[in-house]
């Protein structure tokens, strides 16, 4: 057998390396052949040849950063994080025996799922506490937005004062009432495990009641989390008493601490700071909704996924509320869906500029770019960034821009095609992704080189 592998840290010293040296190792022991490359922070090292490749059986990517792709089409792929080499090489190089062929549809998908969990893995500070919250709070919103926009759809006058009622209540009442405490409590959880989360999901309840929404529910969370921290920290109890911390002393203090902070201190402003938000996106119109539309449309394309992306959608998600569309929502969703989409469709019009394994990946770009899982650019992305992530983001920011111009609303964050019943203005929405998908492509075919 013979084993090649590629290893690549943020920082590019040490695991990057470590990594390299582990899975060497542990492949001489099976007795394989091996060459691992090395991309630190000196550069490439010990660079894999096209005939290495070629008569390689299986390929680890032991990476946290990007790195050509197009080269390994058509082989035995393993993408995963440098530090899962670090913890189980040889576990690595069975898997990677067994690897999806990379360049296939089913590959494509698999790229993205191994994406977002490195991605996941690599959150810190207040990115990773936000994205927290976030995560369980979409759930809800996604639960709440479509049974609230079935109420809709079964609303005739026979049914108004029965089902329909009764699915609002389950999505409004129900769904969208716990948004800002979970929201809250699992932004604390992240910052201080298991004890915070009673008192960031009473801090997100004291929110709602100051009308302070989904601002109100970042800063009950952040404090809840912080608060929690400290308690833990200055509040020492006798050996005996410790089993009440977790269940007495922390949820009780810490709720009394982080409520009358919201409500003597923090709650006003941030309530007029929400009412603002709302007020000034509600009355949004014209010149200001094209350039909103325009601005987080090259957010979503950006990055694909990451901080930038997310920071988009995070705001999106907060201009929801139960039983009205949002204009941002859509606008982020049709934006998202772009990149791959547009790929897709670039790699049909333009075949001389992809390799195979490329073509073939397209046609799993259509289902990803329709799902909302902007991911799905990502290998295209990585291994022709200077061409693709302009073309990309111009797409993209098009595709914002027309549905801010068309006053499209979506009353869920998630979904893609498969929740555009929830969607308001939908032939003029779906324009806005077409225009901006053709745009993509056409800009990748006249930006890209032919492969030789």
């Amino acid at each position: 057998m013979k084993i090649l592998a590629v290893t690549a840290c943020p920082t590019g010293i040490a695991h990057t390396y470590m990594a390299a040296e582990a899975i060497a190792d542990a492949a001489k022991k099976k007795g394989y052949d091996v060459k691992v490359e090395t991309r630190g922070s000196v550069g490439v090292e010990n660079e894999l040849t096209a005939d290495e490749i070629k008569s390689a059986d299986a390929i680890i990517l032991a990476c946290d950063t990007t790195v050509p792709m197009e080269r390994f089409g058509g082989k035995k792929v393993l993408m995963v994080g440098v530090s899962d080499a670090l913890k189980d090489a040889n576990g690595l190089i069975e898997k990677a025996l067994n690897a999806p062929v990379y360049g296939s549809s089913a590959n494509l998908a698999d790229q993205v799922s191994a994406i977002k969990e490195q991605r996941a893995a690599n959150r810190t500070g207040v990115y990773k506490h936000l994205m927290n919250g976030v995560s369980f709070m979409i759930p809800f919103v996604v639960a709440g937005g479509i049974i609230i926009a079935l109420s809709w759809l079964v609303g005739g006058t026979e049914l108004r004062n029965t089902l329909s009622d009764y699915l609002m209540k389950i999505g409004g009442a129900g769904a969208f009432s716990f948004l800002v405490p979970i929201l809250a409590g699992y932004i604390a959880y992240s910052i201080a495990d298991r004890p915070g989360l009673a008192v960031g999901m009473i801090g997100g309840s004291v929110a709602v009641q100051l009308n302070a929404g989904f601002l109100g529910g970042l800063v009950a969370g952040f404090l809840a989390g912080y608060v929690v921290l400290g308690i833990k920290k200055y509040i020492k109890l006798p050996k005996s008493l410790q089993g009440i911390m977790p269940v007495l002393i922390i949820p009780v203090l810490g709720s009394l601490i982080v409520g009358l902070l919201m409500f003597y201190v923090l709650g006003v402003p941030v309530a007029a700071l929400n009412a603002g938000m709302t007020n000034f996106l509600t009355g949004l119109s014209g010149a200001n909704a094209i350039i909103l539309g325009l601005v987080v449309g090259l957010m979503m394309a950006f990055d694909m996924g990451g901080p930038v992306n997310k920071a988009a959608y995070a705001f999106a998600t907060g201009t929801l509320a139960a039983g009205q569309g949002s204009a941002v929502m859509a606008a982020v969703m049709a934006a998202g869906m772009t990149p791959p989409l547009g790929l897709a469709l670039a790699t049909i019009l333009f075949k001389k500029k992809f390799t195979e394994f490329e073509k073939e990946s397209g046609k799993a770009a259509w289902v990803l770019g329709a799902s909302f899982i902007t991911e799905g650019a990502i290998p295209f992305a990585a291994a022709d960034p200077l061409r693709v992530i302009p073309s990309i983001m111009v797409g993209s920011a098009i595709t914002g821009a027309l549905s801010m111009l068309f006053n499209a609303t979506l009353s869920v964050p998630h979904g893609g095609i498969f929740v555009f019943f929830a969607v308001t203005n939908i032939p003029m929405y779906l324009v806005s992704i077409a225009v901006g998908t053709v745009v993509t492509a056409f800009m990748i075919g006249a930006l890209k080189k032919s492969v030789d």
